[in-house]
């Protein structure tokens, strides 16, 4: 008789998705943010029943939304079996709290779900201990309720990291965790500094952009390297460097992690040396995808990350990837077809910058060439600028 296999994987969890509009943000925003939050749900394994919303003048500071809306949510949860209730932004410890004596399920806040995705990507020593030393900042002032939920040993999203094993753990514990782990950081940061140093006299190139514009795409494209590239948010965390040669000229590419609305302080701060790729990088290359309906506001979000970290003086390379999934209208309100059509009339847009634009598809390796030729043309711009001698020493030597 067969036996039938046993199915090992982790059932999805049941999440409600929760935002607010507020007079400073214009009201078709709140779902824009919200399918952003749906995506980050179900990139962490959760599926989106419902999602709530409210007009408020301002965030409720007892329950961040207001009582009766909550009692809504509650009576929802309770009526569908729900798992965990999401809210698109940053809860206090008191909101948490208070929120949990009338929800009886886990509360996550936007910080938690990204943690949470950031913990289940991390694979190298240095992202580890980058994002756990993340997720103890940010659990260390809410510490009372968060370690009540972990003494049920439940699992699931929210859930990952290092309280698992330190069910008892208090704060000061915790606040020497910190310690130690900053430490860690502060060692591996030194073999990074010596790692970079021995890079010397060859040009960096650093691709940046929001998380899933395409970044890993273009790296593989570009390197032949074989970082994982998929359709979900932060599929990359830790930084990949490859030696990329175009017409004899070579450089350093590196992919790292990609930016994101309201990204958590405590993570920026944790992965300041992952970010030090791009801060010491000659050349940045901002990927966006152009058939996000928020692009624009994307590339706000990445140039202001960028300054935030002390890199928003570099040479920029913009470019525009998904042109095969982006909507163009010519000027006759007619479709453009064909996706060399479109890189022809969007070359002729506003967005259009001449030489610091590029418009491609990655996926379907459209204009990939004429990104390659103005890589090669900045590149031999920051040899000429930056190592003058290199590059004499190195034509001497080659013609």
């Amino acid at each position: 008789m067969n036996k039938k296999p046993i199915d090992l994987s982790v059932p999805e969890e049941k999440a409600v998705l929760v935002g607010v509009s507020v007079p400073s943000e214009e009201d078709y925003l709140v779902n824009e943010h919200l399918d952003e939050l749906e995506f980050l749900a179900k990139t962490a394994g959760a599926i989106s029943l419902k999602r709530f919303t409210q007009n408020l003048p301002m965030h409720n500071p007892k329950f961040f939304v207001g009582p009766g809306k909550l009692e809504e949510i509650s009576n929802y949860v309770d009526s569908h079996e729900v798992d965990l209730v999401i809210f698109d932004d940053e809860l206090s410890p008191a909101q948490i709290r208070n929120i949990e004596n009338v929800i009886k399920c886990k509360i996550l806040d936007r910080n938690n779900l990204i943690l949470d995705i950031f913990a289940t990507r991390a694979q190298t020593a240095q992202a580890k201990t980058q994002v756990e030393l993340a997720q103890c900042e940010y659990m260390l002032p809410r510490l009372t309720k968060m370690w009540s939920h972990l003494s049920r040993q439940k699992g699931g999203i929210g859930m990952k990291g290092p309280g698992e094993r330190e069910i008892e753990t208090d704060r000061r514990i915790v606040r020497e965790k910190i310690k130690l782990l900053k430490d860690k950081l502060e060692k591996i940061d030194k073999q990074n500094i010596t790692r970079r140093k021995s890079r010397d006299e060859k040009v960096r190139v650093s691709l940046v952009g929001y998380t899933n514009a395409g970044k890993s795409t273009i790296m593989n494209s570009l390197s032949d390297a074989t970082v994982l590239a998929e359709n979900k948010l932060f599929a990359t965390l830790d930084t990949t460097v490859r030696k990329v040669v175009i017409n004899t000229t070579p450089f350093l590419l590196s992919d790292t992690v990609g930016f994101i609305r309201k990204l958590p302080h405590a993570l920026i701060e944790s992965f300041k040396s992952t970010l030090d790729e791009v801060k010491e990088a000659d050349i940045l290359v901002h990927v966006v995808d152009i058939s996000h309906p928020q692009y624009e506001n994307q590339m706000e979000v990445v140039l202001q990350t960028l300054k935030e970290i002390g890199a928003g003086d570099k040479p920029i390379l913009t470019v525009f990837n998904k042109v095969d999934m982006f909507p163009v209208k010519d000027e006759n309100d007619a479709t453009v077809e064909g996706l060399k059509n479109k890189i022809e009339y969007l070359d002729r847009s506003y967005l259009s910058s001449g030489k610091e634009t590029v418009f491609i598809s990655a996926s379907q390796n459209g204009n990939m060439d004429t990104l390659r030729n103005k890589l090669y043309q900045w590149v031999r711009e920051a040899y000429l600028r930056t190592y003058p001698h290199s590059v004499k020493t190195y034509y001497d030597e080659n013609y």
